[in-house]
Parts: C-alpha cells; sequence; structure tokens
C-alpha cells in the first residue's frame, strides 16, 4: 500500500510526541494528538503549535497513519484490534528508567518494533522518527537540498510503507535512508551508532554498514545464531 498520509495522528503527547506534532503541523499535515487521558488538558498546547487533541478513538478513526511516540513498556496498553490495517510509526525505545528493568524489552534476538508488530496484529508497523534525539530533531529540520540537512532512518517490510513514511521525514525535514526490513530496526535501538545519530545521509548509511562489525551488531548476530537477519 502506498497511500499518501494526509492526517497524522500521534499517540503520546511528552516531548517527543509535541515536536514530531510541529513538524508535521508546520508541514502542512493535519495532526491529532492523544494522550493516555482525557484530551483537555493538551488542548491548549496542541492549538498552538497548529495541532489537535484528540482522543485514542478518534485519532485512528481519522488519522492516515499513526505515530507511536509513548514509553515503550505501555505498548500493549495500545488497543491492537483497532489498529488492524493501519499504518503504524513505532517512535518508541526502551529507557529502564522510564519501562523499569524489562529483559523482553533488551533481548537481542528481535527487534523492539517487532515487538509491537507482534501485538500489533494486522496493523503495518515501521521504526522511524525515534533515533534522533527529540531537541536535535526540533533544532535540525531543514528544507530539501539544503546543505548539512540531517537524516532519519526507516526499517519496515512493507516497499509501499517505507515510501509512505520518507514522504513523511521528507516533508518534516529530514533525508530518508532505508535501513532495511523492520527487524533491521534493531540498529536504531539504543546500544548502536546510530542511535542518538545527528547526522547527514552518507554517514548514517555508514553507520548502518557498520553495524554488522559493531559490538553490538555481534551481539546481536551471535543471539540470532549467527545472522542478522534476511535482507
Amino acid at each position: 500500500m502506498d497511500a499518501p498520509i494526509r492526517t497524522l495522528g500521534i499517540i503520546g503527547a511528552g516531548r517527543l510526541g509535541t515536536v514530531l506534532a510541529t513538524l508535521a503541523a508546520s508541514a502542512g499535515y493535519r495532526v491529532l494528538v492523544a494522550r493516555s487521558g482525557a484530551p483537555e488538558p493538551i488542548a491548549r498546547a496542541m492549538a498552538a503549535i497548529g495541532a489537535t487533541a484528540s482522543s485514542i478513538d478518534a485519532v485512528i478513526d481519522e488519522a492516515d497513519a499513526v505515530v507511536l511516540a509513548l514509553p515503550l513498556g505501555s505498548y500493549r496498553t495500545l488497543p491492537a484490534q483497532r489498529l488492524r490495517g493501519m499504518l503504524v510509526i513505532d517512535a518508541m525505545n526502551y529507557w529502564w528508567g522510564a519501562d523499569g528493568i524489562r529483559p523482553d524489552l533488551n533481548d537481542p534476538r528481535t527487534s523492539t518494533s517487532e515487538l509491537v508488530q507482534e501485538f500489533l496484529h494486522g496493523a503495518r508497523v515501521v521504526k522511524a522518527l525515534g533515533h534522533m534525539g527529540y531537541q536535535d530533531l526540533e533544532d535540525e529540520a531543514k528544507p530539501a537540498g539544503a546543505p548539512g540537512r540531517k537524516a532519519i532512518a526507516i526499517a519496515g517490510d512493507a516497499a509501499g510503507d517505507l515510501a509512505a513514511v520518507s514522504r513523511l521525514v521528507d516533508d518534516m525535514g529530514f533525508d530518508p535512508v532505508i535501513a532495511g526490513p523492520l527487524a533491521s530496526g534493531i540498529m536504531l535501538e539504543p546500544g548502536a551508532e546510530a542511535f542518538g545519530a545527528d547526522v547527514d545521509a552518507g554517514e548514517l548509511r555508514a553507520m548502518l554498514e557498520r553495524f554488522e562489525a559493531s559490538q553490538r551488531g555481534i551481539v546481536v548476530a551471535r543471539a540470532r545464531g549467527g545472522t542478522l537477519w534476511e535482507r
């Protein structure tokens, strides 16, 4: 599927969710933002950045794609049945300080986006928008072709969904770089060189290419029986 994203939903109204909402609204998208509770407490703040505070149900009903900007440990609170068939952009990462000690979220045999995909059975999960710090996202957005434009990596299994998310990333002010299938999203998680990277597309590609030989890459390959993933 390769339908354009016109209305972007964001579940999570923290720092990352708010920055992503600002970037998308500035790029001309209709943006709906939901929090875990009622939308009223964030209504004024969202209106100030050109977005609309909504309920999670309204976000799912009206958006063409939904960004998950929650603490990763909360992913099982998402309404999996309602998200079936939707393009879901996973911007979540495991932080022990927020999520607690969770060996299931730090298992090198699988990426966290694969765990999200398994739970959101029938959704179309793409990993993106979570490996660059929210402050860099806020400060570094530039028009296409601008010198020094920074890059965002994307991992997913469907070509059409990768294309749709690439357009979103480009519109938000960053060069999209395809990392590979959803399993390759582990290269964008804490512990990998690309996590926290604020670099251009050439350097980001080089980081991804170096992953296999990195300490984290070796750990992942060993855990997966000597291979990273099918390319």
